[in-house]
């Protein structure tokens, strides 16, 4: 496994030896596979208490879902999900936060508000000011590669050459985002399983993650409960996806991943740390 010092808002996050797990927490109505469940406040913090006892090391907190197909939300209703959510963490613990979302206001408020990392599905390309926020806040950014937005992610799956156009994808955004200014040390990526691809394009990405460590920065796998995994096993149900999601993390780690995003903060606690023991035997 790769050593590397990720730089973020208000902290450095030391990856050695050991793959991070990122938790999920969606106060959204409408995530493909949590959505509601943690819309009110005191159960959101509460919830973040026991992701942190099961092996969190980040807490990633969405306002808006990014699920094929979403509706769009308003800033102001993005806001009023997250602020509250973030500040009340804040009071109590000093874990890392990711804020979710494409919006540079949101990302501005969620970083004032404590967060440390922007974690933008879009990699900075739907609002350009993100590019901003992230620069003036010292702000962690995880960029992710998608085509079009999540309502049309999923109307052009054709790739000359899959892993070589995604590649390309990250070394324009990373030349770009450094050229501005923004510190390589605070870049991470993520190939974006499931998002503007099918199933054998998600499947060909995985096992070949370690073809994206050329650019020196950490890689983020995000594959929990994901519709590929449930056409593969034939699960329509996102919670029966557990053991799925465990194999393909185990693939991932093993090719690479520093950072891998999940909903079973338990369970995958426990994959995670086994593979990187025999990986590091």
């Amino acid at each position: 496994m790769r050593k590397y010092s990720f730089k973020t808002a208000h902290r450095t996050i030391e990856i050695n030896n050991k793959t991070l797990i990122m938790a999920v927490l969606n106060v959204t109505p409408d995530s493909f596979s949590d959505g509601g469940n943690y819309l009110d406040v005191q159960f959101a913090v509460d919830k973040t208490l026991e992701m942190i006892k099961h092996g969190a090391d980040i807490i990633d907190i969405g306002g808006e879902s990014t699920r094929p197909g979403a509706e769009k939300v308003s800033q102001d209703t993005e806001l009023k999900r997250v602020i509250p959510v973030i500040q009340s963490i804040r009071k109590v613990l000093d874990i890392p936060i990711s804020i979710d979302t494409t919006k540079s206001e949101v990302a501005r408020q969620a970083i004032a508000a404590g967060a440390d990392i922007i974690n933008d599905i879009s990699a900075f390309k739907m609002d350009p000011k993100m590019k901003d926020v992230c620069k003036e806040s010292g702000a962690g950014a995880m960029l992710m590669h998608m085509r079009g937005t999540p309502q049309t992610m999923q109307n052009n799956l054709h790739y000359d050459d899959l892993v070589k156009e995604i590649k390309d994808y990250f070394d324009s955004t990373i030349q770009e985002l450094i050229s501005l200014g923004i510190s390589k040390d605070s870049l991470m990526i993520d190939p974006g399983i499931g998002f503007s691809k099918n199933v054998e394009q998600n499947l060909q990405l995985i096992n070949r993650l370690d073809e994206f460590l050329e650019f020196d920065v950490p890689v983020l796998l995000g594959t929990s409960r994901k519709s590929f995994i449930g056409k593969v096993l034939n699960l329509e149900n996102p919670s029966e996806r557990v053991w799925g999601t465990a194999a393909s993390i185990t693939i991932g780690i093993s090719k690479g991943a520093s950072v891998v995003r999940v909903h079973d903060i338990k369970e995958m606690k426990q994959v995670s740390a086994l593979t990187d023991a025999i990986l590091n035997s």
